[in-house]
């Protein structure tokens, strides 16, 4: 159980968490809140003192429905030992304790971060642990984002896919150099330009003879966009381009930590897409794994090219369940925004249970559909594939389209195109790296297979 959690505290001080429709009446319970002007608004903290110091902290939550709102309480509070008091449903629980868990992330790897040292009694009939597993799944992946890309390379990314492999007994695989070219040669071409070497790391993890789920993430570690050079302002955030594998690494950590009934396979393909000498280019045209020969149409349309050979190897196992997490398309950011990632399956009930747990979770998501009539843009004149659309619209559903060409076998697929970042800080979410959809995921996944 993460450390600012504990069973029980002689002396704690009471949060209590107030909707805006509701100020008035606490106003009259406690004239401290009334005399400083406390009016619910949300994020309005007001601390009520009392003999010998703090007797309860109060926060305001306006209209919004977070259910993380109370991360604010972690976030500002003093140093000390606090239990839930009223709160509202929402955003008691465990969903309270997952509030606070979150708002205490800082990335302090490089400068001194001052310790703090808050405790959170956990309620009664809450599971601390589980609250700690989802917390620490999501430190995880920000911690792997947050990152400078100077720090987090391929090799790097391959080597945190190691470690978490080996803190769970996961059998690990690494594949790089010739036989990289030779089983993943479109994850090679995308990472050639680069003095840092493309790799591919894969662990599996569970009893053979559990249902298979396979996660495959997106891993370019920078993406200066190759010969089709992003502009400053595009490339200012690219060291988030292995969002997708860090949200996956640290799913894989919560379905590890949990013990879910599955067969977990992993496979993170990790590259670099840099300009150079030997730097891949518009008109090359490379032979997948599958077979399908893609015609390069656009070097910064490299992330369903790394997806592509990792799809397709995932597939060959034809899983009960195939997720990729990536990175993928601005135009994913144009359609829905930093906050609202589009999901895309054929899998109806899949859809659902997915929409159903990223609402319940509050890790939002919306569902994108696979338009058909969209294929045609996919063709080349010369290849089999292009991965450059001949149509400047539906950017994220067309890419989603690129994906399903190389999965046949497995007997669900998603697909969620993630910005893998904060641009718009929440109590519990600072700007930075995100997980987004881990959550969501993870109660699916607990619910589907679940001791």
């Amino acid at each position: 159980m993460h450390p600012s959690l504990v069973k029980n505290a002689r002396q704690a001080i009471s949060l209590h968490a107030v909707r805006g429709v509701d100020a008035k009446a606490w106003c009259k319970r406690i004239p401290f809140l009334r005399a400083s002007g406390f009016a619910g608004k949300e994020g309005e903290l007001r601390l009520v003192p009392g003999r010998g110091g703090i007797s309860a902290a109060v926060l305001g939550l306006g209209k919004s429905e977070d259910n993380l709102a109370l991360a604010a309480f972690s976030e500002q509070l003093p140093d000390g030992v606090y239990r839930l008091g009223e709160v509202p449903g929402f955003c008691g629980g465990a969903q309270g304790v997952l509030g606070w868990l979150l708002g205490l992330y800082a990335f302090d790897r490089y400068r001194k971060s001052k310790k703090r040292n808050l405790k959170l009694v956990v309620p009664d009939g809450v599971d601390g642990q589980a609250a700690s597993r989802i917390a620490a799944g999501v430190f995880l992946a920000r911690d792997l984002i947050n990152t400078p890309p100077n720090d987090m390379g391929p090799g790097e990314l391959a080597e945190a896919a190691r470690a978490l492999a080996e803190d769970y007994g996961a059998k690990f695989r690494r594949v790089n150099g010739t036989a990289l070219a030779r089983d993943y040669p479109l994850v090679a071409a995308v990472g050639q330009g680069s003095m840092r070497p493309p790799q591919l790391a894969e662990f599996t993890w569970g009893k053979a003879s559990a249902p298979k789920v396979t996660l495959v993430g997106k891993g370019v570690c920078f993406d200066t966009g190759g010969y089709n050079l992003k502009p400053t302002s595009g490339m200012a955030t690219m060291k988030k381009d292995m969002g997708g594998a860090a949200a996956v690494l640290g799913l894989a950590r919560m379905i590890m930590d949990a013990k879910l009934d599955l067969r977990l396979r992993v496979l993170i393909p990790a590259v670099e897409n840099s300009v150079s000498g030997a730097a891949y280019r518009p008109s090359d045209v490379f032979k997948s794994r599958k077979g399908l020969t893609v015609e390069i149409g656009n070097t910064d349309a490299e992330g369903r090219l790394v997806l592509a050979d990792a799809l397709a190897d995932a597939d060959d196992e034809a899983p009960e369940l195939l997720i990729d997490c990536a990175t993928l398309t601005g135009a994913a950011r144009m359609a829905t925004g930093m906050e609202l990632p589009p999901f895309f399956t054929d899998d109806e009930a899949l859809a659902a249970d997915l929409a159903r747990h990223a609402a319940a979770q509050g890790d939002p998501m919306w569902r994108l559909p696979l338009w058909r009539g969209y294929e045609p843009t996919l063709s080349s004149p010369i290849a089999d594939l292009t991965n450059n659309p001949s149509y400047n619209l539906a950017g994220a559903i067309t890419a989603a389209l690129f994906l399903n060409r190389f999965v046949e076998k497995a007997q669900s697929w998603l697909h969620l195109d993630i910005p893998g970042w904060v641009d718009r800080p929440k109590p519990g979410r600072r700007t930075g790296g995100e997980a987004n959809g881990a959550r969501a995921l993870f109660a699916l996944l607990s619910e589907r297979y679940g001791r």
